[in-house]
């Protein structure tokens, strides 16, 4: 059995399902197998290329079957371009499908991740809709929250997946706004019903899953820490920019909260080394703090950032450059963010009917 998880558009929430679906599973089946045949984000992992959520999944579940068939094809910066000028179709099938005969040898059933809606991947000769079929999937759209758009964007989907001749188990809809949440979920079923499309779950919008860790964005705008800290999984819920006076600015400080301010700001600074350092040390005081600009704060502030409990980060660039930056971050689930990793379990545990998707699937 193969359910192959593609989505309408990037960030629909295809790994979120995935981790929560590989979670139900592993509750009423013995064997769960996982591949990600192709990856666009990877990780370098003893000299092969490994997609990131692959990683994810074989850390947090760690299921049978190697890496290097969970993620057979990661494609690098150029990829496109050199397969144009060589293309080889064959040699991508046999990649993807000999991983996949190796993870379904030891599994019971396979869920098989896509990347991005189902025409991705056409430009060399491998579209999700046929990597689908190749492995013999029944196709699971994840589409975002709405009423016209994701239905729209749910049938141009099943029509390439219809032309490459996978069914469609059915549809989940992700990050529905909690307080339109009876009414989308009336609409959207009743609506896609009318295009027998079965909706097999509604899942609420949870904003952190949306929002960045510390440990995210010292990775991705590569940054310098300056303490060491257990507080890298924090995760930002709001940025506050530091241009203002001490106490306008200690009205914000809270659990989710990222202070950016240049290293000079030194007033600013020590109001939040004091948040941290002198509050209830049962609460966290911020998520983090960054300090921008050439100029570092003196040496004596340097010592009291070594001990403050909340990641404390310099970046070189001004404070807007790096706020500019942080809004862009494409945010992906890491294997240590165990809350955001229990959140996703939770919504596909309470807003979809594996049980269901399971008996469709068996249908013959």
């Amino acid at each position: 059995m193969n359910i192959y998880v593609g989505a309408t558009r990037q960030n629909d929430g295809k790994t979120i399902t995935c981790l929560g679906l590989i979670s139900a599973l592993k509750k009423r089946i013995d064997r769960v197998g996982y591949i990600k045949p192709v990856g666009q984000r990877y990780v370098e992992i003893k000299g092969h290329k490994i997609d990131e959520d692959s990683l994810l999944v074989k850390l947090v579940y760690n299921l049978e079957g190697a890496i290097t068939d969970m993620s057979p094809i990661a494609v690098p910066r150029h990829f496109t371009e050199k397969y144009i000028d060589n293309p080889n179709r064959e040699k991508l099938v046999n990649l993807i499908t000999t991983s996949y005969e190796r993870i379904a040898a030891t599994s019971d059933i396979v869920v098989v991740e896509g990347t991005g809606h189902a025409g991705v991947g056409s430009v060399f000769d491998m579209p999700n809709g046929d990597v689908a079929f190749l492995l013999g999937c029944k196709a699971l759209i994840v589409a975002s929250g709405g009423i016209g758009r994701p239905i729209d964007e749910i049938m141009l989907n099943k029509a390439m997946f219809d032309a490459a001749g996978v069914p469609i188990l059915g549809v989940i809809i992700n990050k529905v706004d909690e307080a339109k949440y009876d009414k989308i979920k009336d609409y959207v079923t009743r609506g896609l019903a009318r295009k027998d499309i079965d909706v097999l779950g509604v899942m609420p919008y949870k904003p952190m899953l949306s929002n960045p860790t510390m440990g995210q964005i010292l990775e991705d705008i590569e940054g310098e820490l300056l303490n060491n800290t257990d507080g890298m999984h924090n995760i930002v819920g709001k940025t506050v920019i530091g241009a203002m006076p001490p106490d306008q600015a200690s009205e914000y400080f809270n659990s989710d909260a990222l202070i950016i301010t240049p290293g000079t700001r030194e007033d600013l600074i020590l109001a939040a080394i004091y948040t941290c350092t002198m509050g209830d040390s049962t609460q966290q005081c911020l998520a983090g703090m960054i300090l921008t600009g050439e100029t570092p704060p003196q040496p004596s502030i340097i010592d009291l950032i070594a001990k403050t409990p909340i990641p404390v980060m310099m970046f070189k660039e001004d404070t807007y450059t790096v706020a500019s930056k942080i809004a862009k971050i494409i945010v992906k689930i890491r294997p240590g963010d165990s809350e955001k990793i229990r959140v996703a379990e939770t919504l596909v545990s309470e807003f979809v009917d594996v049980d269901r998707l399971l008996n469709k699937l068996t249908d013959s």
